[in-house]
């Protein structure tokens, strides 16, 4: 079933720190009217990146992880800066978290975090044909970059220091797309 969009009657909005809060006045189909609130980032979106150091092998990284005061491994992420490509961002980020550049830079998709209340957006990058570059970053420490086999995926997914949803759909996304020869490379 295909039903048309709310329409929207009006938009307040106040700061909500690095995001930009917005209340949306809305009206759906059926005459129901309520309210929603939804976050706007600030910057130019994200990039989550899967390096693969071959084609069985990718590289993930070990950093600081506030939100759950714990050391977390993920994929290395980070902001697109303005004027920034995702594939620009996305090698960039790598050579400041992993110390490695990237020669194949693919976008596969976006990923939301949250789409019912978030606008925020993160581009899924393959990188392949790494060679070692680093470039300095924002972490506070050197990350450890731990490499992965891909068919030990289903092991990696367990464990309690491997919890970040975007890195999870990114890997699974990113496995069948390599498993089918890169058909469709955009």
């Amino acid at each position: 079933m295909t039903r048309r969009l709310p329409t929207i009657h009006g938009i307040t909005e106040h700061d909500a720190g690095p995001y930009r809060m917005e209340r949306l006045d809305l009206e759906f189909g059926n005459g129901e009217r309520r309210s929603f609130e939804r976050l706007h980032g600030r910057g130019h979106g994200a990039v989550a990146v899967v390096p693969m150091l071959d084609d069985e092998t990718v590289l993930l990284v070990r950093e600081y992880a506030a939100g759950v005061h714990r050391y977390e491994l993920g994929l290395v992420k980070g902001r697109i800066d303005a004027g920034e490509t995702p594939e620009q961002a996305a090698d960039r980020e790598l050579k400041e978290e992993a110390g490695y550049g990237a020669r194949s830079l693919v976008v596969l998709r976006s990923l939301s975090l949250a789409p019912t209340y978030m606008s925020h957006q993160t581009a899924l990058v393959v990188a392949r044909d790494l060679y070692p570059e680093r470039l300095p970053g924002d972490e506070p420490e050197e990350l450890e970059v731990v490499p992965w086999k891909l068919d030990d995926l289903h092991q990696l997914i367990l464990r309690e220091d491997f919890s970040e949803g975007r890195s999870i759909a990114a890997l699974f996304i990113a496995r069948e797309w390599l498993r089918q020869g890169d058909a469709g490379e955009r």
